[in-house]
């Protein structure tokens, strides 16, 4: 009876071991141990679908010969899982850009690029339709003269995104603090709009809604009726070169909207940059210990 209940005794043992290890295993998974890729869950976090940052994304996987699934959603919906990840200390990878307000707000860093495939440095350039500097002078020179720091297009940004301000009221708060420099972007002896009708195109990045707003109610200043359309990236540039659109602020150059612009630089005017030392790449928070796109393989 004795030999029985110590047998007993030590299978049971024996079943609550094996169970302590292979529960401690399956949850050492569940909080993202194991591979790189498991613990990213073999996901690149994206947004729209057609934006330059997407194709070139699309492309690193193929050069890096990622077995990554690259998941379209919005520029917010990428904004709202980076968020998500950081509150629970999980792994994400985002595709990124700066100037955004995200970097402002977390800790966080580009992945290495070593084969470039992001390029480097980009400028945001302001692209206007044949014909406007004749139809609405003001405007034009206005649109000529736009230039300013990421640290003036973050300050935008983080009204809208972390004050909750509506994007019309965190631009006139923007104006109202930086007269001396929106006053370098007015021109001087020039007919005024008489609100004749300005068409803005834009993408709905973060960074293109802050710069559109901003020049909106500068245009508005000089008399001109504005009005902004948001598209996706494909739509802004065949508008602009139709003619649909009078001008952009969001042209993304030379990488991320180069395949855009070659299809019409003919047809529209490059009025230069209005803002440099921009960015596209893969993002991770800063806590996650890996540091270049080839180390999603290991």
């Amino acid at each position: 009876m004795f030999r029985q209940y110590r047998a007993l005794t030590l299978a049971t043992l024996l079943v609550f071991l094996m169970a302590a290890v292979f529960g401690c295993t399956t949850g050492e998974k569940e909080a993202g141990q194991g591979t790189v890729k498991e613990k990213f869950n073999g996901e690149i976090i994206g947004i729209e679908p057609g934006a330059g940052i997407m194709k070139a994304t699309e492309k690193a996987i193929k050069e890096y010969s990622l077995d990554y699934t690259l998941k379209d959603s919005s520029s917010a919906a990428m904004v709202a899982a980076l968020k998500s990840a950081i509150e629970s200390k999980k792994w994400i990878v985002v595709t990124g850009w700066t100037p955004h307000w995200m970097f402002a707000r977390w800790d966080l860093k580009y992945l290495e690029d070593p084969k470039g495939v992001y390029g480097g440095e980009e400028h945001i350039a302001t692209i206007a339709r044949k014909g406007l500097q004749k139809d609405a002078p003001a405007a034009y020179q206005m649109l000529d003269a736009f230039y300013w720091q990421p640290s003036d297009m973050e300050a935008v940004m983080l009204d809208i995104n972390v004050n909750k301000m509506d994007p019309d009221e965190a631009a006139q708060k923007w104006i109202r603090e930086n007269e001396d420099k929106v006053k370098k972007w007015i021109p001087e002896g020039v007919p005024k709009g008489n609100l004749k009708k300005i068409k803005l195109g834009y993408v709905e990045w973060d960074s293109e809604i802050a710069s559109t707003h901003v020049v909106k109610h500068v245009l508005m200043k000089l008399g001109y009726d504005v009005e902004l359309k948001a598209v996706d990236a494909g739509v802004m540039w065949t508008g602009i070169g139709a003619g649909h659109f009078d001008a952009i602020v969001a042209a993304w150059l030379p990488h991320t909207h180069g395949d855009y612009y070659k299809q019409v630089k003919d047809k529209v005017d490059n009025l230069g940059p209005n803002l440099e030392g921009a960015k596209i790449g893969l993002v991770v928070p800063d806590y996650v210990t890996i540091n270049s796109i080839e180390d999603l393989n290991k």
